[in-house]
């Protein structure tokens, strides 16, 4: 298995301001033409956090302007490559709850923000622990039973999802688009599929393990195996 490419190369930690002026030229060989994120620090406590895909020129700006007076220490963390470096710098400051220095903590690119979700979901966990301990009402009952008979059988994904789904998959390089119901069922070039297996091995064109060859978006960017919904 190939070696996977560490996200920091390099790093030094809580070093001071002065070491930083009395030895510029040392720490000109270190900073040229590199990248990374950066924390400023006044007295041992976190003032700044900051990204600079040129940390040369980003350091010793801040000896001179309005944060100048503001640090003491600094830290700075070399990545290989600079294409998550915005996002890093936001996971930083959503974390450290944002330092005085900084105006605003950022936004993540593509990202989900859970808090939503959470609310659904434990609004329907104490739905469902509410039926359990009292138990259904006849409404609820035929509903889900007509529709278990309007698709001839529940869906084989039914228990596993509460909301639609995005699949995707691919055969020899020729890529392939679904999408689950919200009742389980799955919609694929147009019709309906009660199980991933049969939307799959239509896919293939011929029998195929649905669950191993359908991935589904379980967050933003992330798509993993169907199979890890029973799990």
């Amino acid at each position: 298995m190939p070696r996977q490419a560490p996200l920091v190369s390099q790093y030094i930690e809580r070093i001071s301001r002065d070491a930083v002026e009395k030895y510029q030229d040392l720490f000109q060989q270190y900073v040229t033409h590199r990248q990374g994120i950066y924390a400023l620090y006044k007295r041992d406590k976190l003032y700044y956090v900051g990204l600079a895909s040129n940390l040369k020129w980003r350091l010793y700006q801040h000896l001179n302007d309005h944060h100048g007076l503001s640090w003491d220490r600094f830290s700075v963390y070399f990545t290989i490559g600079d294409s998550h470096l915005k996002e890093l710098e936001t996971l930083i400051l959503h974390i450290t709850g944002k330092p005085s220095g900084n105006k605003n903590k950022g936004k993540f690119k593509d990202s989900e923000n859970l808090r939503r979700r959470l609310k659904r979901d434990v609004k329907s966990y104490h739905r469902e622990e509410l039926m359990n301990l009292i138990g259904q009402d006849s409404k609820t009952d035929l509903v889900k039973i007509s529709e278990q008979l309007r698709n001839g059988r529940q869906p084989t994904l039914a228990p596993y999802i509460k909301k639609p789904l995005k699949l995707r998959a691919s055969v020899r390089k020729k890529k392939f688009k679904a999408r689950v119901r919200r009742d389980g069922s799955i919609r694929f070039n147009g019709k309906l599929y009660n199980s991933p297996s049969a939307a799959g091995s239509v896919a293939c064109k011929h029998s195929c393990d649905g669950w191993h060859f359908w991935k589904y978006e379980r967050a933003p960017g992330d798509w993993v195996k169907l199979n890890e919904l029973r799990n």
